[in-house]
């Protein structure tokens, strides 16, 4: 099996990396890569990446993800976001490839409580929720096939992340504040790969599974229970904190001003992968435990 993936260096694409490896074949493309065009404001390079690579599967690790930005650069999101995956979605269609692709609660306005189901209508309410949902529909209209997996909150201990950001925090001031209302499930980019990978084997066999698939982590938590759960984990394996968990406080969404508003409820219903592909769901806990851990052996 040949496989080309795109956004090599990102989160969840270096992760890939790894948990595609024993599938076959991997080639493995950024924005900056030489041999192949994998910078995806070129729709033209793109498209000839793939019919000169002729792969048997396109992921597609790549994306825009700067949601205030994205508010101030609204063509340039849109290219990389919608225009870039259709044109892999036709390629896709033309080789007979299957298509792998990574989206986003941010889909939805986070009305209500409930978790999202995939078929719950969408209503982004930022430029960077538009533009995904705009490649989605593109993929889910083409004719190849696909699998699209929308994720929240995803997280890695390679690069910058919010349980940093955390740390860093607490170590230089004597309180911080956190929004408290906006939940969602923390989603390791490691759980992303090692789940795409076990998807991939089972659509050589099976082409029916087809479609859009909710993909995260299992419970649920708000940004401040998130600040709060790392804190915690740090104080607990002697890590020394100007700002305790205790020293942490709650506040609401309008007294943190962004460019782009976020969804309050960013749940998804993962329901229909785990009964179609048989899995499991680890805990958002787990998966923040274990990036904790990695990350707490380097210095911050």
């Amino acid at each position: 099996m040949k496989i080309l993936l795109f956004g090599k260096d990102g989160q969840v694409g270096w992760e890939l990396q790894r948990s595609l490896a024993p599938l076959g074949e991997i080639v493995a493309l950024d924005f900056g890569s030489q041999e192949y065009c994998g910078d995806f404001t070129r729709c033209d390079g793109i498209a000839d990446t793939v019919r000169t690579v002729v792969p048997d599967v396109i992921v597609n690790a790549a994306a825009y993800t700067a949601v205030d930005k994205a508010e101030s650069e609204p063509e340039r999101v849109r290219i990389i976001n919608a225009l870039a995956p259709a044109i892999l979605a036709r390629e896709a269609g033309k080789l007979g490839a299957w298509l792998v692709h990574y989206s986003t609660d941010y889909v939805f306005d986070g009305g209500g409580s409930a978790p999202r189901v995939e078929t719950d209508p969408p209503a982004p309410l930022n430029m960077y929720g538009i533009t995904k949902l705009e490649g989605e529909q593109a993929i889910l209209t083409a004719d190849c096939n696909h699998l699209i997996f929308r994720t929240s909150w995803v997280f890695a201990a390679r690069g910058s992340n919010f349980a940093k950001t955390m740390l860093r925090l607490a170590q230089q001031r004597d309180s911080l504040n956190v929004i408290d209302d906006q939940v969602g499930a923390p989603t390791g980019a490691e759980l992303l790969a090692d789940i795409t990978a076990h998807v991939i084997r089972i659509s050589r066999q099976r082409q029916n599974i087809s479609g859009l698939y909710h993909l995260a982590a299992a419970g649920e938590t708000s940004w401040y229970g998130y600040a709060n759960f790392v804190l915690n984990f740090a104080r607990q394996r002697g890590v020394k904190l100007t700002a305790a968990p205790e020293n942490v406080f709650p506040i609401a969404s309008n007294e943190f001003p962004s460019a782009a508003r976020r969804p309050k409820n960013s749940r998804l219903d993962t329901a229909k992968l785990q009964s179609t592909f048989d899995l499991s769901l680890p805990s958002w806990e787990t998966g923040v435990a274990r990036m904790l851990t990695e990350i707490l052996e380097k210095p911050l």
